[in-house]
Order: structure tokens, then C-alpha cells, then sequence
């Protein structure tokens, strides 16, 4: 093994799972920080990465517009760079033939990838209770590295910090209340009844993507109180960490602001809904807690990255939630 190799990360898959492959950044810049590491990402999550002080470069395939042109653009880039290891964690076609095609000295990827018989190494994508992605991930270096799992991390800037300072002159509590999956994202009117039910000494931020705006809005009048703010749209998603890491308790349903919580160690509920965190998808954070219903559904889980809407059209899975089982967090 030389210092001085280079290696390549690719997750171009959504948010979440860019912040969860950070803990192979981590891992690697540990075991060779002399590197140069280099992260593909799909546009418009390279945001994540900007300043990461482990990073040499972030590359971007532009999936929305000429998806397989700018793949090929990107096969002859790694070509002309000769990555000493290419690492893909994804599982789908259009990465493991850039995997597969990027001339890489060795190449490794999960199996089930329709082009893994190509890859120098191919590991098993586990899902068990016990194992967590991050763990699945490091997987894929342990035979050049070993068995140590990192935490993922993200490394908002100092204009991060201070763009959210004014936000924090009292106690608060960060919210970020949807989901792009319906059977992932705890129900508007239950979130209402938690945030209605919380100290008033409380400052209550909702965050979120523009698209969540008119969702957190509902929440925030319904409310009535001044003590509720709408922050959806007004942040990055560093600034958005910055803010979580110094919140008194962050609650957030199983999708991306639970991993952007994770990534700077920030005080995590998690309200899981139809999936369930012996997936391996849980909250990482050194405070952290799941909230899911008590009761047993035989129903539960529907499936591995929720539904556009409930099968069975009850979604008790949500609505079996109790208010008191958000509110215990903040007494522990």
C-alpha cells in the first residue's frame, strides 16, 4: 500500500445515503491521509460535501439532463485518472457500468449490481437486524483496511454557524416534519398535537427542502404561536446541521434530516412509521431514540423505503403513535 493512492466513492443515490457514505471518507482519510479521495454524488447533492477538509474533488453526473451522455463523460474522466480503487455503493446498473468501465486498478461494489461479476470485489448486502448501512458500507474496504466502523460526518463552515446564530438565543427544538415517502412521514395533524403539547419555554424550528414549505406552514398556523418558525427553503442543508447540532432535541422521521442529524452528533428522535430501524438505517447520534407504534401489526413493515400511500388504507402504523412517546426524549 502507497500514501499517495487515489481513490474514488460513488453514491449518486438521494441525500441520506450520500451522509451515510461519509463514514467511508472517514475511514479512509484514517488509514490513508495522505490520499487523495474523491466523491461522485448526483447534482444537486454536492452541497453535502462543500468544504470537506478530507476531500479533493467532488463529482457531479447530472442525472436529470442527458443522464447517459454525462455518464459516458464521466467513464472517460475516471479513465483518464486511473483510480488506484473505485468503490460503488450502490446497487443499479448505470453505476456499476461506470464502475466497471473506469479503468480502476480494483474495483469493488455489492453484489447485487447488475454488473458485480465485472468488480475486483464483491461484497453481500446484508440486511439484518443488528447491521446498520454504515456497517454494510465498510464492508466494502475492510479487506484492504479492517472491520472498524466510522461515524458518518458532515463539516458545516463557519458561515454555517453564523448564519444560524441569531436562531439560537433561547432553548430549542428543531422539526423536520415531512418525507418524500407518505408512509414514511408522521401525520401533519399529529405533528400539530406534539408541538402544541411542548414547553412554551420552547422555540420550535421547522426545517425542511422549498418543497416542504406549504406542509410546515399548515403546521406552524395551526399551532397559532409565535414560538413556531418556518425555516423550510431558508437554509442549506449545512446551515440546517449547524442549527440541529445545537438543538435541544431534533425530531425527525425516517428519511434525510435523520442522517444530517447523525452527521454532527446532534440529540436524534426518530418517528418511524412503516419501515422500521432493524432495517439499518437508524439514528447514529451519541443521544439518540426511535419512536415507533407499541403496538404489533402484522402489516409492519410494508417495505424497505416506504409508499406513496398506506395499502390497507388505515395507516395505524403513524396514528398508533402516542404524543407522549415524542414528548419522553425531552424529559430523559
Amino acid at each position: 500500500m502507497y500514501p499517495n493512492q487515489r481513490f474514488l466513492i460513488v453514491q449518486t443515490a438521494f441525500i441520506g445515503d450520500v451522509i451515510l457514505a461519509t463514514s467511508l471518507i472517514e475511514k479512509l482519510y484514517f488509514h490513508f491521509p495522505e490520499a487523495t479521495i474523491d466523491f461522485l454524488v448526483r447534482k444537486g447533492n454536492e452541497g453535502l460535501l462543500k468544504g470537506h477538509p478530507y476531500l479533493n474533488e467532488v463529482l457531479i453526473w447530472d442525472k436529470k439532463n442527458g443522464k447517459y451522455r454525462d455518464l459516458l463523460r464521466l467513464i472517460r474522466l475516471l479513465r483518464q485518472r486511473r483510480y488506484d480503487k473505485v468503490i460503488n455503493l450502490q446497487r443499479f446498473g448505470a453505476t456499476g457500468l461506470l464502475t466497471a468501465l473506469s479503468g480502476a486498478v480494483e474495483t469493488a461494489g455489492f453484489s447485487k449490481n447488475p454488473f458485480a461479476r465485472f468488480f475486483n470485489h464483491r461484497i453481500e448486502h446484508h440486511i439484518a437486524p443488528g447491521i446498520h448501512e454504515i456497517d454494510r458500507n465498510t464492508e466494502l474496504v475492510s479487506w484492504f483496511t479492517d472491520g472498524l466502523v466510522f461515524k458518518p460526518r458532515l463539516y458545516p463552515s463557519p458561515d454555517d454557524f453564523a448564519q444560524v446564530q441569531p436562531y439560537q438565543t433561547g432553548p430549542y427544538i428543531c422539526v423536520a416534519p415531512t418525507s418524500v415517502w407518505f408512509t414514511k412521514q408522521y401525520p401533519e395533524e399529529k405533528w400539530i398535537d406534539f408541538v402544541r403539547q411542548l414547553p412554551a419555554s420552547l422555540t420550535v424550528y421547522l426545517l425542511g427542502a422549498p418543497s416542504d414549505r406549504d406542509a410546515a406552514e399548515r403546521i406552524r398556523q395551526a399551532v397559532g404561536s409565535e414560538r413556531v418558525v418556518n425555516l423550510t427553503g431558508q437554509l442549506s442543508l449545512l446551515a440546517s446541521a449547524a442549527l440541529m447540532k445545537g438543538a435541544q432535541m431534533n425530531y425527525v422521521n425516517d428519511s434525510a434530516p435523520m442522517h444530517l442529524a447523525s452527521a454532527v452528533n446532534a440529540p436524534t428522535t426518530a418517528v418511524f412509521c412503516s419501515t422500521i430501524p432493524q432495517f439499518g438505517f437508524g439514528p447514529l447520534a451519541d443521544v439518540s431514540y426511535v419512536v415507533e407504534i407499541e403496538e404489533i401489526l402484522e402489516c409492519r413493515p410494508c417495505s424497505l423505503h416506504g409508499r406513496k400511500a398506506c395499502p390497507l388504507g388505515h395507516f395505524q402504523c403513524a396514528y398508533g403513535i402516542r404524543t407522549d412517546q415524542l414528548l419522553q426524549p425531552l424529559l430523559a
